[in-house]
């Protein structure tokens, strides 16, 4: 029997090239007051890479304007996501000419044309390559786009679609010294992750997994408690964060990962590995006490987080790529894949290898 079914092949992942710890940000933008202060002192973010302002000869930075942000998120973009991309194809010995399919997702800067005409333009894709543009779901946006980029793979057999997440978050942060802005700007980073997706039952490969399903659950009373809308006060746009978020998620992740693994005749205790968004350290708590998940199966989305912070879209990404490099799969296993955002939205995914 032939297998149809869409494998994951290859991911790469970039960040900028400047590097900070949490100490390094109040300094740089002369925060004072100390509850402001103390929110960068938790442990479980130790650095994150951001595209920040070039310090002023006093050593601070300077606040930018909306239309700078906007600037910086496409200039951004087109550094670590070409780079992301790269990584990607290279050790698949592929190139953009290769790619049939290009989706792009972002959440951190709005444009026409999308990022996909921008990466096509700069990294020379062919001219008969479909695209998508998937902008503003946040955070989720990850797993809601693999759902149609593997649909596509698994009807074009022996194509090759790309997915790209791309967010440069210091290109939504407001440094008004409010909790509203500081909890934002402790936590958020800049990276890039794309993965190489194709569905070939002519391909002897088996050491990539399967996608074989997804689930999605949508907490409508709770539409507000993640949104980037626009701050009056501020002149910019604002992302903001309830604090109730994480018992909303908590109280809610149980259904999408039932149904998920329902569907496929399958219990909790077969799933060998969970790659779950960082999306903070009271969301990840929150995600293993309602599903019974040890340190040990988040150990990647923790150390994701530490190192880099939330990184919205592509995060699981990140999580999915030190999966890879621990070598500790084997054929057979199953992985879940979780991501959490705006709507209020759980994503869920099922792998096979």
């Amino acid at each position: 029997m032939l297998d149809t079914r869409p494998r994951l092949l290859s991911v790469g992942c970039a960040n900028p090239p400047n590097r900070y710890t949490q100490a390094d940000i109040p300094k740089l933008f002369n925060i004072e007051k100390p509850s402001i202060r103390s929110l960068f002192g938790s442990t479980h973010i130790q650095t994150r890479h951001l595209y920040l302002p070039e310090p002023d000869p006093d050593g601070g930075v300077s606040e930018e304007s909306q239309g700078e942000l906007l600037q910086k998120h496409l200039r951004g973009a087109l550094e670590i996501g070409p780079e992301a991309v790269r990584r990607c194809l290279e050790p698949e010995g592929m190139t953009v000419e290769d790619i049939d399919y290009l989706c792009v997702v972002t959440t951190t800067g709005f444009m026409a044309p999308g990022l996909t005409a921008w990466v096509m333009k700069t990294m020379g894709f062919r001219e008969d390559c479909s695209r998508m543009d998937v902008v503003g779901m946040g955070c989720n946006a990850g797993l809601n786009a693999l759902n149609p980029v593997a649909s596509w793979a698994r009807a074009n057999p022996g194509k090759n679609a790309l997915m790209l997440c791309v967010e440069i978050c210091s290109a939504a942060y407001v440094f008004d010294e409010t909790f509203r802005t500081a909890i934002v700007n402790s936590l958020f980073g800049d990276g890039a992750a794309a993965v190489l997706v194709r569905a070939d039952p002519k391909d002897e490969r088996r050491d990539a997994p399967a996608v074989l399903g997804f689930n999605s659950h949508i907490i409508t009373p709770a539409i507000g408690a993640m949104r980037f809308d626009w701050d009056d006060q501020a002149g910019k746009f604002s992302f903001y964060l309830d604090r109730e978020i994480p018992y909303v998620l908590g109280v809610n992740v149980e259904k999408p990962v039932g149904r998920l693994l329902d569907a496929h005749g399958l219990k909790r205790r077969d799933i060998a590995h969970w790659v779950v968004h960082s999306g903070g350290k009271k969301v990840i708590d929150a995600i293993k006490y309602n599903i019974g998940l040890t340190a040990y199966d988040v150990r990647h989305t923790t150390s994701v987080l530490r190192d880099f912070g939330n990184l919205s879209s592509g995060s699981f990404l990140f999580s999915f790529k030190r999966l890879l490099e621990e070598g500790k799969v084997r054929r057979g296993d199953y992985t879940v894949m979780m991501t959490m955002g705006p709507g209020s939205t759980i994503e869920t995914a099922l792998l096979r290898w």
